[in-house]
């Protein structure tokens, strides 16, 4: 999920108003707001301008017009530092842990010494974080460094779409979005149990942002992840971008609790996370929906270079972006990018690559899950009052492997400590 609710129908309910009404300024500077959101600051920037020329003294529309124009020199600054992929170098690849003591001041968590001047990440070591978190305290960055390091020696090495077995004396828990919102993270692992071999999760993209606490959130999820590979599984959502970071929160909430360099070290680690997952051959799991044009098939989402920030449009665009919605066919999304797709978009897809099920997330739903499309698509969101202002139930979802039937399990927010949602966000969004 991303824009606030009324920016999901901007885009389509203004693209009538710019150009057609000579004079009328509402039209450029509600379709800027739209763009600048979704991370368009190029097209945002034009239609500022369009606005400005003729209401040039209006306050709010200057403040917006002058951080957009912030937004697009950054863009070509790094555009203009960009190199050929063969002569990166990743920051991942220049942080040196040795270089990073952890001092005897320091009273939190520590990883195991590994005898050879290094740690190793042990489950007493995760659980001690959880803790830590949870009393609103850091670990110290050279266990926070270390753990994104690993988790990103381990994802890169996995395809676009991950195949998954579930055996059937086994089960498997799939969760949707949790933006962040650390408290109803744990109250999940209390409801349905900590991640293990015997208890494994895939979390289902958008773990960043609108929440305050999505860096307690990420280190948890790939910190279970480095501990046990087989059993945490995370796949990319839309959040995880560097242009919905830099408005929605997590851009400036590493900056808070950690450096930017740590956040450049996110964006890698982002970067390399899977589109999609298929639980024993029937069940498709990713973030957004399916696709605009027929016949995609399973090898068409390995066969995508995910390695980059998420394009406008495109397989990896739509894995992160589109919505399932009643009517048949496929339309123009409200969001303004990916697509909406009917029932028989979903049974066309699932009969042609011999699946049962699309589980996806993206969207906030009153009872934390929603099933569609004749049964055969299903949303799960788990972020209970989302914002701390929608009302609504968390939810996730438990396949057993002998049927792989969703069994849906729902629950409502708990207290979290007194820092509000997008505390940490652009100062762009202060002048919505």
């Amino acid at each position: 999920l991303q824009q606030p609710l009324w920016a999901h129908h901007t885009l389509w309910s203004v693209m009538e108003c710019t150009g057609t009404l000579p004079g009328v300024v509402e039209g450029y500077y509600r379709r800027g707001d739209a763009n600048f959101m979704l991370g368009k600051f190029k097209e945002a920037l034009k239609d500022f301008k369009a606005a400005a020329k003729v209401a040039p003294k209006d306050p709010d529309l200057r403040k917006k017009l002058t951080e957009c124009e912030k937004s697009v020199k950054r863009i070509k600054f790094e555009e203009a530092l960009s190199t050929p992929d063969s002569e990166i170098t990743h920051v991942s690849d220049t942080i040196d842990l040795s270089s990073m003591p952890v001092e005897d001041s320091y009273t939190g968590p520590r990883m195991k010494e590994d005898g050879a001047g290094g740690y190793v990440i042990t489950e007493e070591f995760v659980k001690a974080m959880l803790q830590e978190f949870k009393e609103q305290r850091l670990i110290h960055r050279r266990f926070a460094f270390q753990i994104l390091l690993e988790a990103r020696q381990l994802l890169r090495q996995l395809p676009s779409l991950v195949d998954i077995d579930v055996p059937d004396d086994k089960h498997f828990t799939v969760c949707g979005d949790v933006h962040g919102q650390y408290y109803d993270l744990m109250n999940i692992w209390e409801l349905n149990g900590l991640p293990g071999p015997d208890n494994p999760y895939l979390f289902n993209g958008d773990f960043v942002d609108r929440g305050s606490f999505s860096v307690e959130v990420i280190l948890s999820l790939l910190a279970w992840k480095v501990l046990y590979p087989s059993a945490m599984h995370l796949s990319r959502g839309n959040h995880e971008s560097h242009s919905m970071n830099k408005i929605y929160g997590f851009d400036g909430e590493v900056k808070h609790k950690y450096s930017g360099l740590m956040l450049d070290v996110f964006r890698e680690v982002f970067n390399w996370l899977p589109l999609a997952f298929v639980l024993k051959k029937k069940v498709l799991v990713l973030h957004g929906g399916l696709f605009s044009k027929s016949g995609v098939t399973l090898d068409d989402l390995r066969r995508v270079d995910r390695y980059r920030e998420p394009p406008d449009e495109g397989l990896m665009c739509e894995c992160l972006w589109s919505d399932p919605a009643p009517e048949p066919g496929r339309q123009a999304s409200k969001r303004g990018v990916g697509l909406q797709f009917g029932p028989d978009i979903t049974k066309e897809f699932l009969d042609k690559n011999g699946l049962e099920l699309v589980v996806r997330s993206h969207e906030v739903k009153e009872e934390g899950y929603e099933v569609i499309h004749d049964g055969r698509l299903v949303t799960v969101f788990s972020a209970p009052n989302y914002c701390d202002q929608m009302g609504n139930k968390g939810a996730f979802v438990r396949f057993n492997g002998k049927d792989m039937v969703p069994h849906f399990t729902t629950f409502e927010a708990v207290p979290h400590p007194d820092v509000k949602p997008m505390a940490y966000a652009s100062s762009f969004l202060s002048w919505m």
